[in-house]
C-alpha cells in the first residue's frame, strides 16, 4: 500500500472514530482498513489508537501523529490540485448554513476570488440540506452526519451542541445542574421537531421541555436567549462570540453529545472540474485553521 494512502486511512480513522465508518467513507473493506492501521502501528513501533466497545480514540502518540499526518495529506491534496494543467475557471455554486456562511465562509470565498481571476462564485446560504444533483451545487458545507453515501466528503472540523442561557435568566431562575432540571425552565426551541433534538449523553429519554417560544431563525434565537427568555440549544460556532463576551453561559457540559462533523461535500472525484478541486483545497486549509471548528470537548 502507498504510504501516503496509509496516512490518509489513519487520518480518516481518527476523524470518524470508527474503523467501520472510516471504511465506508473511504470505500474500502473493513479488513483492509484494519490491516493498514496495524501495518502503520507496527512500522512506527507504537500504538496509535485505543479501541473500546463504542469507538476508537487516538493515544497521546496518535494525536501527535494525526496532526502531522493531516497536514501532510492536506499539503499533498493542495499540491496535486495546483499541478493540474487544466485552467481554473467558470461558475462555482457553493452552499452553506446561513450564519456559518455569513461569518466564516464568505470571507474565504472572497479571498478565493482574489486568487482565481477566472472563477465566478454563487454563494447560496440556506439552513436546509439542498440536493447537490437536483440544484446544481458544486460544493456544500455540511454540519452533521452525511446521509448520502454517494457524495465525497472532506472533513474540516467539528462543532458541539451546547445549552446556553443569559446571566440575567440564570439569576432569576437558577442554573440547571442536570437535564432533569430543565423541566422547571423555559426553553427556546427551533421548531416543534427540535424538541426531539435535545438529547443528552448517557440518557435514553430527555426531560419534558417547557418551550413556549419556537423560532426557526438562529440569529433570533440568539437574541432572545441574550434577552433572558430561557435556555437554548445552539451550535458552538453560533454562540462562540457571546460566550467569550459573557452574554451567554454554557450549561450542562457533562451531558453534551459528541461533536458534529463539519465537511466540504462534492458530488464525487471522477472527472471533477479543476475549479472544484481548487476551491475545496483552498477552503479546507482555511476552515481547519478556524478556532470555532476545533473540538469543544478539549476546551
Amino acid at each position: 500500500m502507498d504510504r501516503l494512502d496509509e496516512l490518509a486511512i489513519f487520518v480518516r480513522i481518527v476523524e470518524e472514530g470508527s474503523l467501520a465508518r472510516a471504511a465506508r467513507r473511504l470505500r474500502r473493506s473493513p479488513p483492509a482498513v484494519t490491516r493498514a492501521l496495524a501495518a502503520l502501528e507496527d512500522r512506527l513501533g507504537t500504538r496509535l489508537v485505543d479501541r473500546t466497545t463504542r469507538r476508537l480514540a487516538p493515544t497521546e502518540a496518535g494525536r501527535a501523529f494525526y496532526d502531522k499526518a493531516r497536514r501532510l495529506t492536506a499539503d499533498y491534496e493542495a499540491a496535486t490540485a495546483g499541478a493540474r494543467e487544466a485552467p481554473v475557471r467558470g461558475l462555482l455554486r457553493v452552499t452553506a448554513p446561513v450564519q456559518f456562511g455569513r461569518r466564516h465562509l464568505a470571507p474565504i470565498v472572497t479571498r478565493f476570488l482574489d486568487a482565481q481571476a477566472g472563477v465566478e462564485v454563487e454563494l447560496l446560504l440556506n439552513d436546509r440540506n439542498v440536493d447537490l444533483l437536483e440544484e446544481g451545487i458544486d460544493v456544500a458545507l455540511r454540519i452533521g452526519p452525511l446521509a448520502d453515501s454517494t457524495l465525497t466528503a472532506l472533513r474540516v472540523g467539528q462543532v458541539g451542541r451546547l445549552w446556553v442561557a443569559s446571566p440575567a435568566y440564570l439569576g432569576r431562575r437558577g442554573t440547571p445542574r442536570t437535564p432533569a432540571d430543565l423541566a422547571r425552565h423555559e426553553t427556546i426551541l427551533g421548531t416543534a421537531r427540535s424538541v426531539m433534538d435535545w438529547r443528552f449523553a448517557g440518557l435514553r429519554t430527555s426531560p419534558r421541555l417547557m418551550g413556549r417560544l419556537r423560532v426557526n431563525d438562529v440569529e433570533t434565537r440568539l437574541r432572545v436567549a441574550r434577552e433572558g427568555r430561557g435556555v437554548a440549544q445552539l451550535l458552538s460556532y453560533q454562540v462562540a462570540d457571546d460566550l467569550a463576551a459573557g452574554k451567554l453561559v454554557r450549561l450542562l457540559q457533562a451531558w453534551e453529545m459528541p461533536p458534529l462533523p463539519v465537511c466540504l461535500v462534492t458530488k464525487g472525484r471522477a472527472h471533477r472540474a479543476p475549479k472544484i478541486d481548487a476551491f475545496v483545497s483552498f477552503t479546507a486549509r482555511r476552515l481547519r485553521a478556524l478556532p470555532v471548528l476545533s473540538s469543544e470537548r478539549d476546551r
